[in-house]
C-alpha cells in the first residue's frame, strides 16, 4: 500500500533509511532526508507491505523548469525484489502526469539505480562522480511527460 506521509512514520523511515547506508546512501544524506520531510511532507509517501512500513519515496514539481521529480526512494532491504520500487515510480508518475506544469520528468540516482529508471524510459543527462559521497556517482536522468 501507498499512502501519505504522516508523521508518526518518521522514525520507522529513518531506521530503513539507515539500512540502505553506505550501500545506496551517504551517512551526510540522513540529514537531508530529515530535512525533506520537515520541509516537504506533503509530498511524501509511505510504503506499507502487510501493514509494516517497508519504505518511502517522494515526488514534487519544479515550476523553475517545469518538471516532475522522484526522490528519496528507498525500501528495507529485506524488501527487495518484491516490485515495490516499480508500484512505487509508477504511482509517483501518475501522480505528476496529472500536473499541467510538468513538461519533463527528473531523476537524481546513482550508478547503482541508474538501470532501474532507464526501465521507465528516463536518459542519463548528466554524470557527476563522487557526488553523493565518494563512490557514490550522480546519475541525472530524464524523460519527457507524455
Amino acid at each position: 500500500m501507498i499512502r501519505p506521509y504522516i508523521p508518526e512514520d518518521k522514525e520507522s523511515l529513518l531506521k530503513i533509511f539507515k539500512l540502505n547506508i553506505p550501500k545506496y546512501f551517504d551517512t551526510n544524506e540522513l540529514n537531508d532526508f530529515k530535512e525533506y520531510l520537515e520541509k516537504k511532507s506533503n509530498t511524501y509517501l509511505t510504503i506499507e507491505l502487510d501493514s509494516k512500513i517497508v519504505g518511502g519515496t517522494g515526488y514534487y514539481v519544479n515550476g523553475n523548469d517545469k518538471s516532475g521529480r522522484i526522490t528519496w526512494i528507498f525500501f528495507d532491504p529485506n524488501y527487495s525484489g518484491q516490485g515495490l520500487g516499480k508500484q512505487s515510480v509508477e504511482y509517483c508518475l501518475k501522480l505528476l502526469r496529472e500536473d499541467s506544469r510538468v513538461e519533463k520528468f527528473i531523476v537524481t540516482t546513482s550508478q547503482l539505480a541508474y538501470k532501474f529508471f532507464e526501465k521507465f524510459g528516463y536518459e542519463i543527462i548528466r554524470v557527476e562522480k563522487n557526488y553523493w559521497g565518494k563512490g557514490l556517482d550522480l546519475y541525472e536522468m530524464e524523460k519527457i511527460n507524455k
